[in-house]
């Protein structure tokens, strides 16, 4: 019995060395737990300067929101600012109104230049006519008195032809005689020389032309030298 109370020395060792396994084993785990707590509380502090980074952040955005504005009114600012000419389009624009204008003058001095040279042809051509019309009143004084017999001669002939180119080529430039026959005086283009009665006709009507008026254009050269019915 006392044989198998008492062990083998070998098998105390063993055991032993067992316990004292297990204790080094709880002294590392009872480690572990410690360096785990102490890590923890580090993780906790690197919270914090998380926290500080993005308050940082959102201050700096803060005042980019702030700066934006500025930056907007500058850009408005410079939208609807004047542009400042240079000296050369300065130049460019007074060179192309003093252009304009001298081709206005220039224009206003050619329509007044033409109209002065149609009013110094028309004074001119009026003046001829006028010194021509005594040589028409002859041409028809002469013509009403030839004999009826004699009419048909090549000189009375030949004279009639050369007094009715004449009227001709009068009123191809504008000269025209004024009508008289049966109309109303009208001081504008009659001259009345005498009056007298003819029941026939109302009072103011023309009875007799004794001068041919005649009128150049819409201007009159000569008037007419009638008798009016009183």
């Amino acid at each position: 019995m006392e044989e198998e109370i008492k062990k083998d020395p070998t098998v105390k060792e063993q055991e032993a060395n067992d316990c004292g396994d297990e204790g080094v084993d709880g002294e590392h785990a009872a480690a572990d737990t410690e360096n785990e707590g102490a890590a923890e509380p580090g993780a906790g502090e690197e919270n914090p300067a998380e926290g500080s980074s993005e308050a940082e952040s959102a201050e700096e955005g803060a005042a980019g929101t702030e700066e934006n504005p500025e930056q907007g009114s500058d850009k408005k600012d410079g939208l609807f600012k004047k542009k400042k000419k240079d000296k050369k389009d300065e130049q460019i624009e007074d060179l192309q109104d003093r252009l304009k204008r001298q081709m206005a003058e220039f224009d206003n001095f050619r329509k007044r230049s033409e109209r002065e040279k149609s009013q110094m042809f028309d004074m001119g051509a009026k003046t001829i006519v006028e010194k021509f019309l005594p040589v028409i009143d002859n041409f028809e004084r002469g013509l009403a008195a030839v004999p009826e017999e004699q009419k048909e001669d090549a000189f009375i002939v030949g004279m009639d032809k050369v007094y009715r180119q004449m009227l001709t080529e009068l009123e191809a430039v504008g000269v025209k005689t004024i009508e008289t026959a049966g109309q109303v005086f009208d001081p504008e283009f009659h001259n009345a020389v005498m009056q007298v009665e003819d029941e026939s006709l109302e009072s103011g009507t023309i009875a007799q032309e004794l001068q041919k008026g005649y009128m150049y254009k819409d201007s009159v050269i000569r008037h007419s030298m009638v008798s009016v019915v009183n």
